[in-house]
């Protein structure tokens, strides 16, 4: 198969072109040698790349280029003869067959070799913008391989602009296909470019380096593959060094790597932990750096002697003061690290508690400050965490206020920050009788009452059991029972037909607390709806009702019920 005669009329890097082409097209056929012909097959890509970009260069009549796109031609008629034979099977031996495939391997690597020196040069420019073609959606897994060859080819050999264009055209795909993201790493050393491109002097190179490597990194599966090729060192070292741009997308690709414990030792053995927390310390940094710098602090915490190197920086404070930012992501990953950091150890706990933790988080919930609701639902439920498990860190937290703030919030709030306040006070209620005391001076009694016939059971529990709690103390007992229709609803939810009840057994138990007193006694005797605890006690639906009815039919109550009991 000559060169010349197969496509006559065409210069001779068309020719090369489209024989190298026939060639790609042919192989696909053949069953056997399957090894030697994928490296020829991988080569002759590589060629072909190197060849189409040559052709949207303004390089004249050069003669380098015109005499290797002659030898290119020769070499693509030989394999196309090799290809027919393994085809056909028609080979005389498999020794001569292996050793002709040999042959024509070493002259493609040499072809390839020297196109890649004549690019070197500089003898070849780009003297227009490239547009790749691009397989249409749906395109076959060879056609897919086939432009992402091509792609890296000209990364490897194009100057500054080529390089720039192929990895952007790249990224394009990885974003809307992720099967190129597959076809990318089978190809090879398309990863092993990409991280050396993450040390590139150009700007440009290392942006769009890290951008395409991000992406990939987004793949559970393929994560393994960026850490063995060495990634992280480079991310880092943008991280660190890099443009604004760059420094997103490392963060971004070693927010991804590190949801892996397994890769924190290799981000701190790098001096990433330095590098992002100097980030982080930065006042003139924006969310979209920051936001994933504290995602990567964050997945780091989990590994104790990092935890300890961050609390020696500092990281405390510095979260602190980025809880005050005006971005949300920052508000949200800052609290977010905070309670990674402090998350089952008590004396840092209490460090973010000491070095003003809650004063910011407070500050967020505060309502004359303009924050999200996203913001602000983090920063409760932060609250809870760092502060409930000691009883100096609630007596701190209510010092500053927190009881009001709750009580605007499930009067005031959206409904996700309703229940969460809900949530929250109703745990408050359980740490202290100073606490109890405090809600109850606040008019959370009433709050609660209103929630006992709300439509979700599990707020209508909520309520009950803070309810149960509260009236323990004496001073909210009294408050409770001075409003009639406080009793009145307790004792209607207890009717057994009620199907849209509470919980009677903190409905029970709240009750009981009320006989302690006797105005409490005499109202639930003289509601019209006492009999319920009869109907209750003699169904024998709770042992509990069984008691109230007992504690209220002694002495000299025992007449005035069985007259209101038994009218």
């Amino acid at each position: 198969m000559g060169g010349g005669e197969q496509f006559p009329g065409v210069s001779g890097l068309r020719r090369a072109v489209e024989l190298i082409r026939a060639v790609l097209s042919l192989s696909l056929s053949i069953r056997v040698f399957a090894g030697k012909w994928k490296l020829i097959r991988a080569k002759l890509e590589e060629l072909h790349g190197g060849l189409i970009a040559a052709e949207s260069c303004d390089s004249g009549e050069n003669p380098s280029l015109s005499r290797l796109a002659a030898a290119a031609a020769d070499t693509a008629g030989e394999c196309h003869d090799l290809c027919r034979r393994c085809v056909d099977v028609s080979y005389s031996g498999k020794l001569l067959m292996q050793s002709d495939l040999d042959v024509a391997l070493t002259k493609l690597d040499a072809h390839a070799k020297r196109l890649s020196e004549i690019y070197k040069t500089g003898i070849l420019t780009n003297g227009f913008a490239l547009v790749v073609s691009k397989p249409s959606l749906g395109a076959s897994r060879e056609d897919m391989r086939f432009y992402v060859r091509d792609l890296t080819t000209r990364m490897k050999i194009g100057d500054l602009g080529m390089k720039q264009q192929a990895l952007r055209n790249l990224l394009e795909v990885v974003l809307e296909d992720e099967k190129y993201v597959k076809v990318m790493v089978d190809v090879g050393d398309v990863v092993h470019l990409l991280v050396g491109f993450l040390g590139s002097s150009e700007v440009e190179i290392q942006e769009e380096s890290a951008k395409v490597v991000s992406v990939v990194a987004g793949f559970d599966s393929y994560k393994g593959v960026l850490v063995t090729a060495g990634v992280i060192a480079p991310l880092v070292k943008v991280l660190d060094c890099g443009s604004e741009v760059g420094k997103v997308a490392s963060a971004r690709c070693l927010m991804k790597l590190t949801e892996n414990s397994d890769n924190a030792w290799c981000v701190s053995a790098h001096g990433g932990v330095s590098v992002l927390l100097k980030i982080c310390d930065r006042a003139d940094c924006g969310g979209d750096l920051v936001g994933p710098a504290c995602r990567v602090l964050r997945n780091l915490v989990g590994v104790e002697e990092i935890k300890r190197f961050m609390v020696d920086q500092g990281a405390v404070a510095t979260f602190i003061r980025l809880v005050r930012s005006k971005e949300e992501a920052i508000q949200v990953n800052s609290i977010g690290f905070l309670l990674s950091i402090a998350s089952g150890d008590e004396l840092v706990r209490q460090m973010v508690v000491r070095e003003g933790g809650v004063r910011a988080l407070l500050r967020v919930l505060d309502p004359k400050w303009s924050y999200s609701s996203k913001t602000r639902e983090v920063a409760m439920r932060a609250v809870e965490d760092l502060c409930f498990s000691s009883p100096s860190s609630v007596a701190v937290l209510m010092s500053y206020g927190f009881v009001d703030q709750l009580i605007y919030y499930v009067r005031n709030g959206e409904v996700s920050i309703q229940d969460l306040a809900l949530k929250v006070a109703t745990r408050l209620c359980g740490t202290s009788e100073e606490a109890k005391k405090a809600l109850g001076d606040a008019g959370f009694m009433q709050e609660f009452v209103k929630f006992l016939n709300a439509k979700s059971f599990e707020v209508r529990e909520m309520a009950a059991e803070a309810l149960s709690g509260m009236v323990m103390v004496p001073r909210n007992r009294k408050r409770f029972v001075q409003d009639d229709h406080n009793i009145s609803l307790l004792l209607q939810l207890l009717d057994p037909e009620e199907g849209n009840s509470g919980n009677k057994k903190f409905l029970i138990s709240i009750l009981m607390c009320l006989t302690n007193c006797n105005s409490g006694r005499k109202k639930i005797v003289g509601s019209g709806y006492a009999k319920n605890i009869e109907k209750l006690a003699e169904a024998e639906v709770s042992s509990d009702a069984k008691k109230l009815a007992k504690k209220l039919s002694t002495n000299r109550f025992r007449s005035m019920l069985s007259g209101i009991w038994h009218s």
